[in-house]
């Protein structure tokens, strides 16, 4: 049959060029300089990328202790079963090609006084700006009982890799009739609609290969990006196979007791077979050190620089920075990294930064064939960015050959940031 051409097809277009993100101008910096960049996923290498190739005579270094790049979008398919976590998985190779600097060590001092970075084996390395795009790391406090140990009995698979083929692990060995429970924390939190998008294909899984099981989420939140279109699909496809408990009706999950894997919440225990618990969280440990987090656990900054409010000559970008309307996603991520490398690159020079224009797409699939979508600009507002006219989302009622292509930009838009950030 003939789709009709909707608002909702302009996220494809979107989608299509989402990798490339409208970005201010670079324009070459007059003499060369130090910029360190702290953090290889997607923004920390997009941003070390950007900069070399707006200025060969940068010198850019990029430390990262990991020497394999373990991709979150997607990882939900590893422990669904429908996908190998190599192809989740991407090297540096090509950064060093281009003339970065790449340090397999984590950076463990930063003196913003010397403008000096020190990694674990001791180096150190001198910055004229740094960048840091250390991601999130979990705020244990805040979810008693939960700590690293706990991890290897209740996973979070909140940072892909060991935790996602744990879980994956955990589904496989669990008897038909079992029950499958998902602890949500409340925003701000990695990539809001991923919890849910786990959920719907931990829910194929075990529709597929253990019929007679559940999946409980226990949600810190009343409402989540895209409800409608996630409920409907749940509804489509999985009928009462998944329960939502959400805030107002107990859901919020205040403690775990390891020992007897029970989820303790507001209104009520939980003992399920399998405890995915997702802890509350924070921009990422070197954030902290380098006194760029305040209060909140995240990191301010100015929004057309990424420049920290609270330490000079240093940005933060992605998931570890208080973005406002922009959401802590891979897209998100790429799109700050390319702008505060061209505001850098200005600074550099001695040139005002131009104002940015972010521009992302997030993708969930909660079956294989059946996706839908959320499209969005932004720009500073203020002391964050704000929401700009111009986004799309998926219709509620869209047929299923949209659902479907859909899935495919997906994949397509998964293989176009990969390629564009290691490739």
């Amino acid at each position: 049959m003939n789709v009709p051409v909707t608002r909702r097809d302009a996220v494809l277009g979107i989608a299509a060029a989402a990798t490339l993100l409208a970005v201010p101008s670079i324009l070459r910096a007059q003499s060369a300089g130090r910029v360190v960049v702290v953090g290889g996923g997607f923004g920390g290498a997009a941003c070390a990328r950007a900069l070399k190739r707006a200025d060969a005579t940068l010198q850019i270094t990029l430390i990262e202790p990991n020497k394999t790049f373990t991709s979150c979008p997607f990882s939900n398919e590893v422990i669904a079963g429908l996908r190998d976590i190599e192809a989740q998985q991407f090297g540096y190779e090509k950064l060093k090609a281009d003339g970065i600097t790449v340090v397999p060590q984590a950076a463990t001092t930063i003196d913003a006084q010397k403008r000096s970075v020190t990694a674990a084996d001791g180096a150190a390395f001198a910055y004229d700006r740094l960048v840091l795009s250390p991601g999130i790391d979990f705020h244990f406090e805040a979810l008693p009982g939960y700590d690293d140990a706990t991890s290897e009995k209740m996973p979070h698979a909140w940072k892909a890799g060991a935790q996602t083929l744990l879980l994956r692990r955990q589904l496989e060995a669990m008897p038909d009739g079992g029950t499958v429970a998902i602890a949500i924390p409340a925003n701000p939190s990695r990539c809001p609609p991923a919890p849910y998008e786990r959920a719907s294909l931990i829910a194929h899984y075990l529709k597929t290969k253990k019929p007679r099981s559940k999946v409980l989420i226990l949600d810190g939140k009343d409402s989540f990006s895209q409800q409608r279109l996630f409920e409907k699909a749940w509804k489509e496809l999985y009928g009462d196979m998944i329960e939502r408990i959400a805030l107002s009706q107990g859901g919020r999950v205040t403690s775990v007791d390891p020992a007897t894997r029970t989820i303790v919440t507001e209104f009520g225990n939980y003992t399920p077979d399998v405890a995915n618990v997702v802890p509350p969280q924070r921009a990422g440990r070197i954030a902290g050190i380098a006194s760029a987090a305040d209060a909140t656990g995240w990191c301010p900054i100015d929004p057309v620089t990424f420049e920290s409010k609270l330490v000079q000559n240093i940005h933060v970008i992605g998931d570890a920075c208080l973005g406002g309307g922009i959401p802590k996603s891979a897209a998100a991520a790429s799109a700050q990294g390319k702008a505060c490398a061209a505001a850098i690159v200005n600074l550099l020079a001695g040139r005002a930064p131009d104002t940015p224009r972010l521009t992302g797409v997030c993708y969930n699939i909660v079956a294989p064939g059946y996706g839908f979508s959320l499209a969005g600009n932004y720009q500073p507002k203020g002391d964050i960015f704000a929401e700009i006219e111009g986004g799309a989302t998926s219709p509620v009622d869209a047929p299923r050959e949209l659902r479907a292509r859909e899935a495919t930009e997906a994949e397509r838009w998964f293989q176009t940031i990969t390629a564009d950030t290691f490739g």
